[in-house]
């Protein structure tokens, strides 16, 4: 068995790990784009010679996984006895709610001095990039 190197850090020390991102790279250098093209043929036809574990699996990827919980069967008839459509009342929402609050358009306010800050910020670093870096006491003074 090989040992871990051990770097030593301010306080402790630690050990050195595999990342998943050596593992990728192995992965990526061994499987070719023509043995991946191979494998999803393979559970294609799997799939459809009926093997739910290959269709599930192509689904993940083709369709994704669903993000919410599909409602129950009991909860559908309910919304439709009451008229009522989720769909419907998600998209008309906003809409809604601006109609409702006329004069409250603070998001967009928010969102205005966050974008002037922002452009003010990348102009100061801009130009400090030319001089000399503050000090970390400089730093606090500013603020």
């Amino acid at each position: 068995m090989a040992k871990r190197k051990t770097e030593t850090f301010i306080k402790g020390s630690t050990s050195h790990r595999r990342t998943e991102g050596d593992y990728m790279g192995v992965l990526l250098d061994t499987v070719t784009l023509d043995d991946w093209r191979d494998v999803v043929a393979g559970a294609l036809n799997l799939a459809k010679g009926g093997d739910s574990q290959a269709r599930a699996w192509l689904a993940q990827y083709l369709v994704g996984k669903p993000e919410t919980k599909a409602p129950t069967p009991l909860t559908v008839v309910v919304q439709q006895l009451n008229g009522v459509d989720p769909v419907v009342d998600k998209l008309a929402h906003k809409t809604i709610t601006a109609i409702r609050f006329p004069g409250e358009s603070w998001e967009e306010d928010v969102k205005t001095v966050i974008a002037a800050e922002l452009a003010e910020k990348v102009t100061h670093s801009e130009r400090d990039s030319t001089r000399e870096p503050a000090r970390l006491t400089d730093d606090f003074t500013e603020y």
